[in-house]
């Protein structure tokens, strides 16, 4: 059983598309799954939306991505975990890739990254930078993530104390029980931080983290780029 794992907080505006994205490619690839959104308190329609696409949903009341992702873990039944934000789009051919991963014995792997829409030019350079960083490093973007059951229990899943990163800590706990990869293909996930906030804002966040160490992230008020009000995107995906 495949389960697919997608922390959401009022995402109504793209959580229909997300997990219809995923049954199309779970159902090309012929496994048994299920997709499981931990609807981490929103106050729109995520989880009535969710539910309707087909998912399964569990209500939490976190607001910490890392717990959050850990309780979509936690309700799910499957021994193949995949986590998938809520604005990410993924295909049959990212699946096929990372079971194939996995059946060659690696215990986890990740992604990088495609944007949607279009993005400033600095943003396109920032990601660029970004790849170049993560791929040697084996580093995934955090919207999408696979493992096996065993490899997530015994590394203790997303580290709950912190509000940011959490995929990075997670990437270097699986390494610690097994070959980590990436699959070849890249996923597309929404552009719109980078197209709603400023280079200064951006760069200055993910600067702040760099320089102030792990520890930075483990206050909320800290990471205002992931938990302040969402700022409306013009060019962002809609669920119909």
């Amino acid at each position: 059983m495949i389960s697919f794992c997608i922390p959401a907080h009022n995402e109504a505006a793209m959580i229909g598309a997300t997990v219809r994205a995923i049954r199309a490619a779970a159902d090309a690839v012929g496994q048994p799954y299920e997709i499981v959104v931990a609807d981490d308190g929103s106050t729109d329609n995520t989880g009535a939306i969710a539910t309707e696409a087909g998912a399964r949903v569990v209500r939490v009341e976190r607001r910490k991505i890392s717990a959050t992702r850990n309780s979509a873990a936690h309700a799910s039944t499957g021994d193949i975990l995949f986590f998938i934000d809520a604005d990410t789009l993924i295909e049959a051919h990212h699946v096929r890739e990372a079971l194939d991963l996995l059946a060659r014995g690696r215990v986890g792997g990740g992604a990088l990254i495609t944007l949607d829409g279009a993005v400033p030019l600095w943003a396109r350079c920032l990601l660029a930078a970004l790849i170049a960083l993560y791929r040697p490093l084996r580093l995934s973007a955090g919207c999408f993530m696979f493992c096996t059951r065993p490899a997530f229990d015994a590394s203790g899943g997303y580290p709950e104390e912190y509000y940011g990163g959490e995929e990075i800590i997670f990437a270097q706990r699986l390494k610690k029980q097994g070959p980590f990869r990436l699959i070849a293909s890249k996923v597309e996930t929404s552009g719109r931080k980078l197209r709603t906030h400023s280079m200064g804002e951006i760069v200055g966040a993910f600067s702040r983290v760099a320089f102030r160490g792990p520890g930075f992230a483990k206050k909320r008020e800290n990471m205002g780029l992931w938990y302040d009000e969402r700022r409306e995107d013009p060019m962002g995906r809609r669920s119909p």
